[in-house]
């Protein structure tokens, strides 16, 4: 007795749809999220740059940086458009320790306060390995902070 295999009738053919229905609706949506993206972040850079985000207390920082990389690059005291008027050379926050070729370094600037038009900042700079630390007075002129004596 040999057993036959059961015929494959009509109502066992599993049959596979292959026709490609595929639809770039998925593509045209991601390149319109990209582009609501990209004009978004170029539409921020526009209305808000980053020069606007800068706060009067690193504005006083970075007057402080400039006097100083302007008293190293410069025999001038003070060094050019980095001090209110009237400034008093003997008075400068540098005094006795910048000049006669002395390379002056700014080690720690902290607790920079604006109160108005005037600000302060503690100030500890280093010159030919002495560190010295003092209260740095500044001015506001338009929109530029200027170190005063």
């Amino acid at each position: 007795m040999t057993e036959q295999p059961p015929s494959v009738g009509d109502d066992d053919i599993i049959r596979v749809d292959q026709t490609d229905k595929r639809s770039a609706a998925p593509f045209i949506a991601a390149a319109v999220v990209a582009v609501i993206v990209l004009v978004a972040v170029v539409l921020g850079g526009v209305l808000s740059p980053a020069e606007k985000n800068v706060t009067d207390s690193d504005r006083i920082v970075a007057a402080v940086r400039n006097f100083v990389e302007g008293s190293n690059a410069t025999v001038a005291v003070p060094p050019p458009g980095t001090a209110c008027q009237g400034f008093d050379a003997a008075r400068s926050p540098l005094a006795g320790q910048a000049g006669a070729g002395k390379s002056v370094e700014i080690t720690k600037l902290d607790n920079p306060m604006v109160d108005g038009d005037k600000g302060k900042a503690t100030v500890t700079t280093k010159v030919d390995g002495t560190s010295t630390t003092k209260t740095w007075n500044l001015t506001r002129s338009g929109s530029k902070w200027l170190v005063c004596t």
